[in-house]
């Protein structure tokens, strides 16, 4: 029997063995002294209703959620964040008494990452293209219109899944095909890809930059290789250019203080300690 007056979290998902969330959560506690654990939870399709009951059982405050459980975690929980309920994903568990929260912090990882490799950001970028179509650009297209972006222009191969994009956010959206990338790139201030291409295993980018506005901002949801084609290209470039490890960073800090009582840094240390992992073990997914 867990002992209740440790606090422990998780990170949940099918498999859960790749997360690298117990790497981050373990070094705040660490860091700041936490008699509290972090570990994986193993749930298959079909449990995770029970796995939701445990909340708040035996010390376990809360829980990341990883593939394939965030539209299950968005099912189950009895009230949700404003931003998770805009996105219809949830990643962060925690229960109040009885009433089992959800929120997404996709988003704010998102935002958090570029202020810290693009600062000053906020106040020159008006236009935005966003490569892909899934929970990644839900989460940047919350985070950019959020931060007051003008014009979001969706470029997917499959245009239904880019509809619903826009459908979803709105009129400041804009769908169009890959072959018209280079119309929309020369109009926008900012780049982001949110697909797996460009990923260790997977087929490589493949989209021309050179076209995007001079000072423009190239972002990659992608963080294993650490730096990706598109962001090499992008330094080579000259745009401002933000990889994607800072995003898994930034956004499991508002998870931890919600279960541990502390905002914790991202610091060059927890940096480097991730960085080093995944050089050295691959690709691996939050």
């Amino acid at each position: 029997m867990s002992d209740p007056s440790r606090p422990r979290a998780c990170v949940t998902g099918w498999p859960v063995g790749h997360s690298r969330s117990p790497l981050n959560h373990g070094h705040w506690l660490r860091t700041y002294g936490i008699e509290g654990s972090y570990e994986r939870v193993a749930t298959p399709p079909g449990e995770f209703k029970r796995f939701a009951a445990s909340i708040g059982v035996g010390g376990l405050r809360g829980a990341n959620v990883t593939v394939p459980h965030k539209l299950a975690a968005f099912a189950v929980c009895d009230r949700r964040t404003s931003v998770a309920q805009a996105m219809g994903a949830v990643n962060t568990l925690w229960r109040e008494g009885d009433v089992l929260w959800g929120d997404n912090t996709d988003a704010e990882g998102f935002l958090g990452n570029l202020d810290e490799g693009a600062p000053g950001w906020r106040r020159e970028v008006r236009s935005a293209v966003i490569l892909g179509a899934g929970g990644a650009a839900r989460a940047v297209v919350y985070g950019l219109l959020s931060a007051g972006l003008e014009r979001i222009a969706i470029i997917n191969r499959t245009i239904d899944r880019a509809e619903a994009v826009v459908e979803a956010f709105g009129p400041r959206l804009l769908v169009s095909r890959w072959s018209e990338a280079p119309k929309w790139l020369g109009e926008a201030d900012i780049l982001v890809n949110t697909t797996s291409l460009g990923m260790s295993g997977q087929g490589p980018l493949g989209i021309d930059i050179s076209n995007l506005r001079s000072g423009a901002v190239v972002a990659d949801v992608v963080y294993a290789p650490l730096e990706t084609s598109l962001i090499r290209d992008a330094r080579r470039q000259g745009f401002r250019a933000v990889g994607g490890l800072g995003m898994l960073l930034h956004q499991a800090a508002p998870g931890f203080e919600r279960w541990f009582g502390i905002r914790p840094s991202i610091t060059s240390e927890l940096r480097s300690l991730v960085e080093a992992d995944v050089l050295g073990l691959g690709a691996k997914f939050s």
